[in-house]
């Protein structure tokens, strides 16, 4: 089965899908060095098959994106017999990942479904590169990015009267977000999480008695201090934050 052909991207330049791909495909762990290369021909199945790993995530902040990169099982040294229960081929690809929609500002990434692929290739707005080594492809990677989807309703250029904030938030108010109290953060590579064991000590980036930073969807809102209640954590907020500190 054959997709439709790759069109002309509708909402952003050329030059934005293309430094995305190349922050990608710059950081991939991979056994050989890849280039990115816009993909104009026609969109087959055959893209997803064969051996490899298809990994989709979605981009939610000033930019709005899904992406999904695919990689030839043999450039993946060292996830072969790889136990997923504790590190997963999307783990070993998400700062690939990371670095591609880092190009399209602050914002939030998270995993997709398989099936976000399949959209991906189907859609004409997605810009596919091929992954290329020594002249050879071996992988893809493909990019849609929209516009933020939190844009106000408009009615013949104007506002829609009956969709006033009010009216809006009212729709939302009983909706259930993810609160998130983080004390800090550290990076480590994979031989040192397989080295993990019962006792070992973590160092984090933030000193003793530093704030907790708090996050409402993984966007950092507000700072504060944890504090036992009934045997229980919690937080004691000391600090809210504007909308342009929590982007930092």
């Amino acid at each position: 089965m054959t997709i439709n052909q790759t069109s002309q991207p509708v909402l952003h330049s050329t030059e934005l899908y293309v430094s995305a791909a190349e922050a990608l495909a710059a950081v991939l762990p991979t056994t050989r060095t890849l280039t990115a290369r816009i993909h104009t021909g026609a969109r087959d199945w055959s893209l997803l098959g064969g051996s490899g790993e298809t990994v989709t995530a979605t981009f939610g902040g000033q930019l709005s994106a899904d992406g999904a990169v695919h990689l030839g099982g043999s450039l993946l040294a060292g996830t072969e017999g790889m136990d997923a229960s504790l590190i997963s081929v999307a783990d070993v690809l998400r700062p690939a990942l990371e670095a591609a929609t880092g190009v399209l500002g602050t914002g939030v990434l998270s995993p997709a479904t398989a099936a976000t692929a399949e959209a991906l290739l189907d859609d004409t707005e997605t810009v596919v590169f091929a992954l290329e080594s020594a002249g050879q492809t071996a992988g893809w990677f493909g990019l849609r990015i929209r516009d933020h989807a939190g844009r106000d309703v408009t009615v013949n250029g104007s506002q829609d009267p009956g969709h006033d904030v009010g009216s809006r938030l009212g729709r939302i108010n009983n909706v259930e977000m993810a609160l998130t109290v983080e004390i800090g953060r550290t990076r480590m590579a994979v031989r040192d999480v397989l080295n993990l064991e019962q006792g070992t000590v973590v160092e984090l980036d933030r000193s003793a008695g530093a704030p907790a930073d708090v996050l409402l969807n993984g966007r950092l809102i507000a700072h504060g201090e944890v504090v036992v209640t009934d045997q229980d954590y919690g937080i004691r907020i000391t600090r809210i934050l504007d909308v342009a500190e929590g982007l930092g």
